[in-house]
């Protein structure tokens, strides 16, 4: 089954919509009911991979997870779709060819609706030294191999070049001129949103018979099932299962013996788009003193620029949802400035976030480890002693393959009857070739967040007109947003819909302002889907 759909179509993909109703239906079913095939634990892009994976296969699957889709590390990313280059610079040859293969499968096959090139400006000020900048071009350099190496076609990822200096403030007009030798431009995948991305696996799963229960926390798992808690009434219960995977990121070692995670924080600034000025494309700005490591300015097209990000180890307990601290805040705002015509000031910060990657930690116990940069960013499958699969490490740009490498290990150790992945050729929901997105009847910024089914959020607005008002003046988020999100997407409180369905919660003044919206959405649109 296509799980695109043409232009014209403003329905949603048959069986995709999540609802309140549909949870407590498949719930009901699920806790106490037969076994399925897979049980998966967490839906954030690698546990929902997993879901939709084993679900493409052919396999009956549960997925839970204590809270919402997108709700940990898969929401707090930098929404890069990375090409590898930075694991080119550390000789982790197999984790950068891998992480292009899978770049080009997003922006070409799965998901190009989400995925597109952004441009990125690295500006020669007095700060890069010309044997620096020699070494930065090669690796851009190095990187289109890479590219090429992926067989990712030139028109989706242009060629690295060096620019002169009105070049580069042509596209970084907030630079520093005194001092400025030019730029290099290199091109990278960007992610409109790293939490619809999340969502848009999670419904295609469901569209492939997958049971998406969000609220489902886990107590306690075993090879074959898990105890769990209805986390909205408190009840509790038995799912069996063939078969379990434990793809709950930085909560993994938590659930399952002798998963060693060593989370590190990665830090995001967001600024209103005013205070840089005009922002045609992202730039990555030097670390003073270090050779290798660059602190990157985002343009959100939604009037934000995010600015990180820091590589922090974490000690101690992991928090729901994780805090910038002040250090990591001066750090980022102390880089940025060193190239800044115009200081961006403490007060300029109207958000911040961080989010916790889960680093599986291969250092001898008690050996005190090493830096969080320097841990690779390979992904890893474990099988516990009671046949518990346990996916750790990686990265967002790779969740494709890490889901496949699990579900690979569950049908090996359990002998469940399924074919080899289909993954690498399906087409999430809202993806179709550019050529077709061009023709959908919505305005750009909806395509680019919702593809082919834009033309159903816009319908909406169309036929109430109320709908198509923005929710807060200054940010382009409509209330059809907010309904489409309730009625299609699981969405079940205001959290859902201001802090993953949209992103409006990560500027805390503007999420103030638009709970009366995101109220009125719940409340007209109970039983509907």
């Amino acid at each position: 089954m296509s799980t695109s759909r043409s232009a014209s179509d403003p329905a949603p993909t048959p069986g995709s919509s999540l609802t309140a109703a549909r949870r407590a239906d498949e719930l009901a079913r699920t806790v106490g009911g037969a076994p399925v095939d897979l049980l998966v634990v967490g839906l954030g892009a690698t546990g929902a991979g997993v879901a939709l994976d084993a679900a493409a296969r052919g396999l009956s699957v549960a997925a839970v997870d204590a809270h919402d889709l997108a709700f940990g590390t898969s929401r707090w990313s930098s929404k890069l779709i990375h090409g590898g280059l930075r694991y080119l610079a550390s000789a982790q040859l197999d984790v950068a060819h891998e992480s292009a293969v899978e770049r080009g499968v997003l922006m070409e096959r799965t998901a190009p609706h989400l995925v597109h090139a952004q441009p990125f400006v690295l500006p020669l000020t007095p700060l890069v030294s010309r044997g620096q900048a020699a070494l930065a071009q090669a690796g851009f350099h190095a990187g289109d191999l890479l590219r090429l190496a992926a067989r990712t076609s030139r028109a989706t990822l242009p060629a690295p070049r060096r620019l002169s200096t009105v070049e580069t403030r042509t596209l970084a007009p907030a630079l520093r001129s005194a001092g400025l030798r030019g730029g290099l431009l290199s091109f990278d995948g960007r992610l409109t949103d790293d939490a619809r991305l999340v969502t848009a696996i999670a419904r295609t799963a469901a569209a492939r018979g997958a049971r998406v229960l969000t609220r489902v926390r886990a107590l306690e798992l075993t090879g074959h099932g898990a105890h769990v808690r209805d986390e909205l009434t408190g009840e509790e219960g038995e799912i069996r299962a063939r078969a379990v995977i434990n793809a709950s990121g930085v909560w993994a070692g938590g659930l399952v013996e002798g998963i060693r995670i060593r989370p590190s924080r990665g830090t995001h600034l967001v600024l209103r788009a005013e205070h840089l000025g005009a922002v045609p494309a992202g730039m990555h700005i030097p670390v003073p003193g270090e050779t290798n490591r660059f602190v990157l300015v985002l343009p959100q097209g939604d009037g934000r620029v995010y600015v990180g990000l820091t590589d922090e180890p974490v000690d101690g307990g992991i928090p729901d949802v994780p805090e910038a601290p002040d250090s990591d805040i001066g750090f980022l705002l102390d880089v940025l400035n060193s190239a800044l015509d115009v200081p961006v000031h403490r007060d300029d910060v109207v958000g911040a976030f961080a989010g916790l990657r889960p680093l599986l930690d291969t250092a001898p116990a008690g050996s005190g480890g090493t830096k969080t940069a320097d841990i690779s960013r390979r992904h890893a499958v474990h099988t516990s002693a009671d046949g518990v699969i346990t996916v750790v490490g990686g990265k967002l740009t790779t969740y494709r393959r890490m889901a496949q490498d699990a579900v690979d290990a569950a049908v090996a150790t359990h002998g469940l009857d399924a074919g080899p992945s289909p993954t690498a050729s399906l087409p999430l929901i809202g993806a179709a070739p550019p050529r077709v997105l061009a023709t959908v009847q919505a305005p750009p910024r909806l395509v680019r967040r919702y593809g082919t089914e834009a033309a159903a959020i816009h319908a909406l607005s169309t036929q109430d007109p109320r709908l198509g008002a923005p929710v807060l003046e200054g940010h382009p988020v409509t209330q059809a947003e907010l309904t489409w999100a309730v009625r299609h997407e699981g969405a079940l409180d205001e959290a859902d819909l201001l802090d993953r369905r949209t992103r409006i919660g990560l500027v805390p003044e503007d999420r103030a302002q638009a709970v009366p919206a995101a109220r009125e959405a719940l409340g007209e649109s109970v039983g509907s889907g």
